[in-house]
């Protein structure tokens, strides 16, 4: 059997880390998408302000199975 696949770019921002960042972009994700088997982190950014960093981007391909 072969499939096909597609893939999206998301962002998503947190303000804790990089890791909440990703974990919220691809939990949204899926809440509109079906068939997601991966995310690769296409590019990471941290926000400063003031000399502190005050939250942290992830640009996200998201790879999803079409049906």
């Amino acid at each position: 059997m072969s499939s096909v696949a597609r893939v999206t770019t998301i962002t998503s921002r947190s303000d804790k880390s990089f890791e909440e960042a990703i974990r919220d972009g691809v939990k949204r994700a899926s809440e509109t998408l079906r068939h997601i088997e991966g995310a690769w982190v296409k590019d990471q950014t941290a926000v400063v302000t003031d000399g502190e960093v005050t939250s942290w981007q992830v640009v996200l391909e998201v790879t999803f199975v079409l049906e």
